[in-house]
């Protein structure tokens, strides 16, 4: 079976996205050299929603990034900009050439497998499942989690029941269609990206009446993905998708995080990644990156936690590895 044209676009900015931008670049060229899509590198450019210039002006970023076949996209913050960062994975899918399929995920990401051998349906939009239940945050006698999500679903006159899994029980968060935003993917991103902002710009700026208490930053993207993936016709993941957050993607967040939860797979493609000099005088310029990667502080970290039993808290590993005065963003 021949492999599936498609393009990848993470997001990529001024501080620390632009070096993650680099790491995730790196990764897919090692892990996946038969892709033969685009990577586009998404910067949003400066406007009156940004109090600073949000571009990518690191000359040696911007060079590792062409070196590894990465196409920076520039695109205007129309809506969001730097009170709502998150917003820039939707505006970003509006500068992406229309009708090719694609792949949005975050750049804090390790591709870590052949990501062009998934069996992606792009008729069938999906996102990641790697998720808690942030959200909605119920109020003791305010709506439940039906009632909330029905208002979003009769917001946009799509079809609640036909979203449920009915596997749940009813106030169960999992019986609701909720996803991570760290990856999803669709037929067109035009089509997708104007079904996203319409409904965060909608949410955001008139909510619906059981949305009163609710908190939305940052969970506003994770709230309005569900609809736009059920409106194109999608829903949640089958099998066939099962190696993103698996064996093909690792979305890591925080490298002290990975370093304490990842396997020695994972951890050994990372090291492997960023060994060479082309990226590493890239990637040291950045100081977490420089002390996790290349100073031995991610060794550290890994050294406090067995992976065969972590603590089932994410705040407790962060706890831990703070007590060590090991963190880094």
């Amino acid at each position: 079976m021949g492999r599936q044209k498609f393009n990848i676009v993470i997001v990529g900015q001024r501080g620390r996205l632009m070096y993650e931008a680099v790491l995730f670049a790196a990764s897919l060229r090692a892990r996946d050299p038969g892709f033969n899509g685009r990577l586009f590198v998404a910067e949003p450019q400066p406007g009156p929603l940004w109090s600073h210039n949000p571009s990518i002006r690191n000359a040696d970023v911007r060079e590792a990034l062409g070196k590894l076949d990465a196409e920076i996209l520039p695109f205007e913050s129309v809506y969001f900009g730097e009170t709502y960062p998150h917003g820039n994975k939707a505006e970003a899918l509006l500068a992406l050439p229309e009708g090719e399929p694609f792949v949005f995920v975050d750049t804090d990401t390790l591709i870590t497998g052949p990501l062009s051998e998934i069996a992606f349906d792009f008729s069938r939009p999906a996102a990641s499942m790697k998720r808690t239940g942030t959200w909605p945050v119920l109020e003791l006698y305010g709506p439940g989690y039906t009632a909330i999500w029905k208002s979003l679903y009769d917001r946009f006159g799509l079809d609640f029941e036909s979203s449920l899994d009915l596997s749940h029980p009813d106030e169960y968060w999992q019986r609701y269609l909720y996803f991570n935003a760290g990856w999803f993917f669709g037929p067109c991103p035009q089509d997708f990206g104007k079904r996203l902002v319409d409904a965060m710009v909608s949410i955001r700026d008139d909510p619906p009446a059981e949305l009163v208490c609710q908190p939305l930053d940052p969970w506003l993207d994770q709230v309005a993905l569900p609809l736009a993936i059920h409106g194109l016709g999608g829903g949640r993941p089958g099998p066939e998708l099962d190696g993103l957050d698996g064996d093909v993607t690792c979305h890591w967040r925080m490298l002290p995080l990975l370093y304490a939860r990842e396997s020695d797979d994972v951890v050994a493609a990372l090291e492997e990644i960023v060994a060479p000099n082309r990226i590493k005088k890239v990637l040291k310029q950045y100081e977490p990156f420089q002390k996790m990667l290349y100073q031995g502080r991610g060794a550290r970290v890994r050294a406090l936690f067995d992976r065969d039993n972590l603590p089932r808290r994410e705040r407790a590993i962060r706890n831990r590895i703070k007590s060590e005065r090991l963190w880094m963003r």
